[in-house]
């Protein structure tokens, strides 16, 4: 299936021609055309239609062409390690660990400690949720903001 005029007309049967040729040698202008009748949708219907294909391809070599093809549409296909659902949650944990090192810092002021641009750039360069989970449980009892890192190894500096 080439034409954008029936991917339009005929959205599920598109869908399962990009899966069951996945591995021809059309695949590509295949992809390429499903991709392009499927995004005249209402979002949420290309969303959907998208997540469909891409699970469909499962580990074939399309599934890459086909995540290339749909990077700026947003789908919701949980538990199938779509591109979209990556993304999503990537962002979602970066958004956690920036709140916890705000809530860091947070009671590290409230508690009127000082907090040296070192610590400050470690604590919000941090990524790993458990470690500030650790940071934040010890903001609230440390007496100086260095003692965060009780016991961890010292950050490596540049030279």
């Amino acid at each position: 299936m080439t034409d954008e005029a029936t991917v339009v007309q005929q959205p599920a049967l598109a869908a399962l021609s990009a899966i069951v040729h996945s591995q021809s040698r059309r695949a590509a202008a295949i992809l390429e055309a499903v991709a392009r009748g499927l995004v005249s949708f209402e979002p949420d219907v290309t969303k959907s239609w998208f997540g469909v294909v891409e699970v469909g391809l499962e580990s074939t070599p399309a599934r890459e062409n086909w995540r290339k093809l749909m990077q700026n549409v947003v789908t919701h296909f949980p538990g199938h390690g779509t591109l979209f659902e990556e993304k999503y949650l990537e962002g979602k944990s970066e958004g956690k660990a920036e709140g916890k090192s705000e809530a860091i810092l947070r009671a590290l002021k409230v508690r009127g400690l000082t907090v040296p641009d070192d610590v400050r750039e470690r604590i919000t360069g941090c990524t790993d949720l458990d470690t500030l989970a650790t940071w934040f449980d010890r903001s609230l009892t440390v007496s100086e903001a260095k003692g965060l890192f009780a016991g961890e190894a010292e950050e490596p500096t540049a030279s």
